[in-house]
């Protein structure tokens, strides 16, 4: 008995409709892409939100210390105080990740200063407790530093798939956007470590 081949376009399936079809898979599949990678870059911020918190937490018992040695500071100190009151008030959200982000790098460079200064103050830094809470800020700018490569990771991969063609254009469509890299602040690139100051 021979095989008998139904002829393709008397199975009910043109090649148009399947070519239409590829193509709304091909965008479907894009699409998952760019809301997995949005997500990793939302998952990301919310590591560094949390890490940043902690951060925030450190400062007052920091601040508290330093204030009774550094009489000159005092400006210092205060800026540092307002500039963590306004940062701990900006919800975690990717809408106000640039202003985080700029918030952050003033308040990392403005503690970098304050570690400086405390060279010139011999009594703070033999203070056993001040010794301890810097020790224990240094380690929380290592996780917040963890958090931060991971977050620009996340950030490259999005960017890239937003910009670069058939992805890019399938971004447009469904408006989303690259997200900002967090850079180093000049502070950072000097790569203050805070225990040499507690020797």
């Amino acid at each position: 008995m021979e095989k008998q081949f139904v002829p393709f376009m008397q199975s009910g399936i043109s090649i148009s409709t399947i070519v239409i079809i590829a193509i709304i898979i091909a965008i479907y599949l894009i699409y998952v892409s760019l809301i997995k990678k949005k997500n990793n870059v939302k998952e990301a911020f919310s590591s560094i939100d949390v890490q940043l918190k902690k951060r925030y937490d450190l400062i007052p018992n920091i601040l508290f210390i330093a204030n009774k040695f550094m009489e000159h500071e005092r400006e210092l100190l205060t800026n540092i105080t307002k500039l963590r009151a306004e940062a701990a008030k900006i919800p975690a959200d990717m809408t106000k990740a640039q202003e985080k982000i700029d918030l952050d790098s003033k308040i990392s460079s403005m503690m970098g200063q304050l570690m400086v200064s405390v060279e010139n103050y011999p009594q703070l830094k033999s203070d056993q407790t001040m010794i301890q809470a810097m020790q224990t800020y240094n380690e929380q700018e290592e996780h917040i530093a963890a958090a931060r490569r991971f977050y620009n990771a996340a950030v490259k991969d999005l960017n890239n798939a937003v910009e670069i063609f058939p992805s890019s254009l399938i971004a447009m469509i469904f408006n989303i956007k690259g997200m900002p890299f967090i850079e180093a602040t000049e502070t950072e690139r000097e790569r203050i470590d805070a225990s040499k100051y507690f020797s």
